[in-house]
Order: structure tokens, then C-alpha cells, then sequence
């Protein structure tokens, strides 16, 4: 009977498996600080994505607990006391920055989907309906995080020469904003709006651009809208690659590399396909596409402001 190679497993589940042997094996006791994040990285070669995950999963099978200000300590069964007020003792130091934080911290790493509020309470070491006391609802929680994460990427002031331009200073904040929080893009609606202040600070700030071109209200808002959803809809392949690197342990690049690029040579070697023979490899990365569907994008929108702007006897401005 063969035997399934552990080495073939995801890098995920092996180095989960090697601290948890540790631990068993009693090379780990009960107290001490299980390997960090970075130190994982550096010890396994693995992305931080996956690094993170393998510490979650040892906290859910009961094997260690976060230990605030230090780091993530073993934590078997009897290593201390298990009654819920003993465990979960209500923070005097909770506060709704925090509780952001710490689901910030989920979100940014596992995904909307790992975000909960038994989870929360969990890092937090505090009770769940502590929570319940700076935040209502985990739909809250989220809103609260999508505000925090618009705040962290101001648009400039004052804004820079030519609507243009501006479009596309605003449009690569929100890209880089949404590459930091991947999660971010199924959190936001553009039927259902955030009530979000900073977040419509983006949409004011984007219409402003437009002012005096002779466009109307809802034609500006429109606009932004175009080029704010078209972000938006590119980056929700941002959380769908990043859950892949951490469940792989490699990188988009990586896997294009090894896996990717010769699968799809392959396939254009037949004669069906002649024309994708000739793409260059790592051609749908996604930063191209997006400057590129960005570019003609903004072209499309000068057809639009350059008629009112020669109805208005000026010359259009591209800048």
C-alpha cells in the first residue's frame, strides 16, 4: 500500500503539522511562545499570508492563544484555568479602535469570510458581548473597517492640474487601497452605498474634478462612478489571489511561472489558438489590466466632456 508523501502537501498544512509536533512531542511546553509570523516566514520561506493561517488554525484546534503585547503562546488543555470568566474576562482597555483593528487584521489577511464577532472575541481574549458594546452587528464592524481603510488613502489637496489627471491619482489610490485590503471590494456596493464620510470624500473629491466642464450633478457623479466601480470590479480578484497564496504558499508570480504559463503554452501551441501563441507571458497581470482598461476608460470619458466643453467655446483640455 503506498503512502501519500507529507512533502506534496500544501505548505499550510506541513508547517501546521511541524508546530504542532512540537508541541505534542514536548519540545513546545505549555506557556512557551510558538514561532511568530515573520519567524515563520523566514523559517519555512513562506508568504506571510500563510504564516498567519497556520497560527489561526492552532488557536481553533486549542493548541495556543494570543497573548496581547507578546505574541502567541501554547496553550494545552490544563496548562490553565478553562471557565468561560477566566478566559474571556471583559478588557477594561477595549475600545472601538481596537475591536476595528483586530478585524482589520482578520480581514486583511483571511478574508471577510473568517471575520466574526466569536472570532474577534477570541483575539481580543474578551466575551463576545463585549464587542456588543462598541459595535451592534459584524455589518457594523465592517463599516466601521471600510471608513478606517478610506481614511488611511486621503485624496490630495490641492487637487492637481487638469480632471484627468486627478481621475487617475484618484483611481490608483483606491487600486492601491484595495491591494492592501483585498476584502475590501465585496464590502463595497455602488446600489447600496457605505455610509461611510471618508468614503464619500472620495466621491466629492472625484466630483469636484469635474466641476466646471458643463457637466450637470448626476452626469459627475456618474463619471465617478464608472471610474470607481471599474477599480472595484478589477480588484475583486484581489481577495480570490491572495486566499490562493496563502492556502499554496506561493505567489501569483510564482504559480504563473511554474504552473500557469506552461499549461498555457501548451494549449497555444495548438493550431486552434494561433493568435494567443503570440501574448508575451505574464501578460494578465493584473496591475496591466488595470492600467490599461483604466486608460481607455479615460479616453472615453474626454468624448464626453470635450463636446460641452466646445459648446462652451473653450478648447478641450486633456491634461
Amino acid at each position: 500500500m503506498s503512502h501519500a508523501d507529507p512533502s506534496s502537501d500544501p505548505p499550510f498544512l506541513r508547517i501546521t503539522a511541524e508546530l504542532r509536533r512540537r508541541v505534542e512531542s514536548g519540545e513546545l511546553r505549555p506557556g512557551d511562545l510558538l514561532p511568530s509570523t515573520r519567524q515563520i516566514v523566514r523559517e519555512f520561506g513562506v508568504a506571510m499570508a500563510t504564516a498567519t493561517k497556520v497560527l489561526t488554525a492552532l488557536r481553533q484546534a486549542g493548541l495556543a492563544r494570543p497573548v496581547p503585547g507578546i505574541g502567541t503562546a501554547v496553550d494545552t488543555p490544563g496548562t490553565r484555568p478553562r471557565t468561560p470568566h477566566d478566559r474571556r474576562r471583559p478588557a477594561t482597555s477595549l475600545d472601538r479602535g481596537r475591536i476595528v483593528g483586530a478585524g482589520l487584521a482578520v480581514a486583511d489577511v483571511e478574508g471577510l469570510a473568517a471575520l466574526s464577532m466569536r472570532r474577534l472575541a477570541a483575539d481580543l481574549d474578551v466575551t463576545t458581548m463585549a464587542l456588543y458594546r462598541h459595535v451592534s452587528s459584524r455589518e457594523h464592524l465592517i463599516l466601521l473597517m471600510a471608513d478606517t481603510v478610506f481614511g488611511e488613502f486621503p485624496l490630495p489637496e490641492p487637487l492637481p492640474p487638469g480632471w484627468r489627471r486627478c481621475l487617475e491619482v484618484a483611481a490608483r489610490q483606491q487600486w492601491a487601497m484595495y491591494q492592501r485590503h483585498p476584502w475590501l471590494a465585496r464590502a463595497v456596493s455602488f446600489t447600496r452605498p457605505l455610509p461611510s464620510s471618508r468614503a464619500m470624500a472620495h466621491s466629492e473629491w472625484m466630483m469636484r474634478a469635474l466641476d466646471g466642464l458643463g457637466l450637470d450633478a448626476a452626469t459627475r457623479l456618474h463619471i465617478h462612478v464608472c471610474v470607481a466601480a471599474y477599480v472595484r470590479g478589477v480588484a475583486t480578484s484581489l481577495e480570490a489571489e491572495a486566499e490562493a497564496a496563502a492556502h499554496s504558499g506561493i505567489t501569483d508570480e510564482q504559480w504563473m511561472d511554474t504552473r500557469g504559463t506552461p499549461a498555457l503554452m501548451g494549449l497555444s501551441k495548438n493550431p486552434a489558438f494561433p493568435n494567443l501563441a503570440l501574448v508575451p507571458p505574464r501578460s494578465l497581470d493584473l496591475d496591466t489590466l488595470f492600467e490599461f482598461g483604466l486608460q481607455r476608460l479615460l479616453e472615453g470619458i474626454v468624448t464626453l466632456i470635450d463636446e460641452p466643453v466646445r459648446q462652451a467655446g473653450r478648447e478641450p483640455w486633456r491634461a
